[in-house]
């Protein structure tokens, strides 16, 4: 699996607005590349992977959303508290219907109110089981995607051990907890972060970066995303900058497309050649802080007419070429 031989949980992070479940489902769809079995799975409940994969609204049942080249298959799903809270009080408490029952009385909306952790652990719990489920001796799943809360709450949501220390020392909750943490905390496991180059977002990743590492959570790549190309060589770029780019070149190459050249269509071309140069000097400034972060750098191109399912075949190659996968 390129980069990430051994590593069974995928996490993707990142600040709002950067398309990390855009890049969640692309990684997935990387992974599965080759005849694998891979999961993504979101907790959110935004249903951002249903619009991606252009699915109806997902549950908590897994199911079959895409095929990948080479005859692999991606499933997923929307994880739940309150069907994970169900599943858990079946699966260690023997409750079954009596634990629908007590949903019915509020119980799970109190329990994960008065004790915000438990609601974590119930989340990244699932993903856990899935990650380690088997049928015989072969996994379920080859690799589980799971497309996390944004970077600023990231840490928070994975360090579960924390979480439920002041809830239960002892029991199946504590014995949960414990088994999820060896799994993030181990290099089964690898967050990856998303981000655009620009400022907060590259800030906020790198707080992200430094936080995983305090927190001695395995960090995985950086994601770059929404990447432009630079349309003009660098010394176009530079002559732009300046308001130096010459007039006569703009204007002939609008004629030779058939297009009017007068002065004031010049004028706004080199203004936009210009505001152009400034942020490709601006990205190529964010991209050294990117890759002093120490981590395999992936970089996706910006989608100009959105992403739809053949858009996300592409981006999954992308990834694919560069080592993800």
């Amino acid at each position: 699996m390129g980069d990430w031989e051994g590593v069974r949980l995928h996490v993707v992070t990142g600040k709002g607005g950067t398309g990390k479940t855009t890049v969640a489902g692309a990684l997935a769809m990387a992974l599965a590349t080759g005849g694998r079995r891979v999961l993504v799975a979101e907790v959110e409940e935004r249903q951002g992977l249903a619009q991606l994969f252009d699915v109806p609204p997902l549950g908590y049942a897994e199911q079959r959303v895409a095929s990948a080249p080479g005859g692999g298959e991606v499933h997923a799903l929307a994880i739940q508290a309150r069907e994970a809270m169900h599943e858990y009080l079946d699966m260690f408490y023997r409750l079954g219907r009596a634990g629908r029952a007590l949903d019915k009385l509020g119980f799970v909306d109190f329990a994960t109110t008065i004790a915000p952790g438990l609601r974590d652990v119930l989340l990244t719990g699932k993903a856990y089981e899935a990650a380690r489920r088997r049928t015989g001796d072969r996994f379920v799943y080859d690799a589980v995607v799971l497309d996390a809360p944004p970077t600023g709450r990231v840490v928070r949501f994975l360090d579960v051990a924390t979480s439920v220390s002041s809830l239960a020392r002892v029991g199946p909750i504590n014995r949960q907890a414990t088994s999820i943490t060896e799994l993030i905390h181990s290099p089964r496991t690898a967050v990856h972060v998303v981000t655009l180059l620009e400022d907060m977002p590259v800030q906020e990743t790198a707080d992200a970066v430094a936080d995983l590492h305090a927190a001695h959570i395995p960090v995985g790549a950086v994601v770059v995303n929404q990447v432009r190309p630079a349309h003009l060589s660098p010394r176009e770029l530079t002559a732009a900058r300046r308001g130096k780019l010459d007039r006569d070149i703009v204007a002939g190459g609008l004629q030779a497309a058939g297009l009017p050249a007068d002065g004031d269509v010049v004028d706004l071309l080199t203004r936009e050649a210009a505001d152009h140069a400034e942020r490709v000097a601006l990205e190529r400034e964010q991209r050294k802080v990117v890759t002093g972060l120490g981590r395999p750098v992936y970089e996706l191109p910006r989608q100009a007419d959105g992403v739809d399912p053949t858009a996300l075949y592409e981006l999954a190659e992308a990834l694919t070429e560069q080592g993800a996968a």
